[in-house]
């Protein structure tokens, strides 16, 4: 079970880094790829969004012409499984500063490789709304793991 759990949470992990990172046509990406040159990391600094609330606060005032909506809860949405799914796969991810420092350094790879690569923007707030959602998953998790143990209490009650 523990074995199929890892296996599940490393699957997930790889979906993230296809949506977030990879999300362009294969074409696309060679494109920006052979792009790369130093220019492309200050293009990429000079982009970035450094300011905590500024995308956040742009959806939520244009979100009459933006997909505000889908941004915003979807980078909160992505990463609830990575709250829920760690603890279940390392013992030390039931810490939920373990869990969320798992998922900040995730995130911020993610970023950072965004910031350098072209593949995306760096923006702090995806940050911010990325790790919400793991701390989403995790308060999920803790909820599943009472009901689980009510259950058994339950069952005990029961049967003895």
């Amino acid at each position: 079970m523990q074995k199929r759990r890892k296996i599940i949470f490393f699957l997930y992990l790889i979906l993230v880094v296809k949506l977030v990172i990879f999300k362009y046509p294969i074409e696309d990406l060679k494109a920006i790829a052979a792009s790369w040159q130093k220019d492309v990391i200050l293009e990429g600094l000079y982009t970035a969004n450094f300011t905590l609330f500024k995308t956040i606060c742009m959806y939520i005032d244009y979100a009459y012409k933006l997909n505000s909506f889908e941004n915003l809860v979807g980078n909160i949405v992505l990463f609830i499984p990575f709250g829920f799914l760690l603890p279940l796969c390392m013992k030390q991810g039931c810490n939920f500063f373990v869990m969320l420092l798992n998922a900040f350094l995730f995130v911020l790879g993610i970023e950072v490789f965004q910031l350098f690569s072209a593949f995306g923007a760096f923006d702090v707030d995806d940050i911010l709304l990325n790790c919400l959602g793991a701390v989403m998953g995790y308060c999920l998790y803790i909820i599943a793991k009472a009901i689980k143990k009510q259950k058994r209490k339950k069952e005990r009650q029961e049967n003895g």
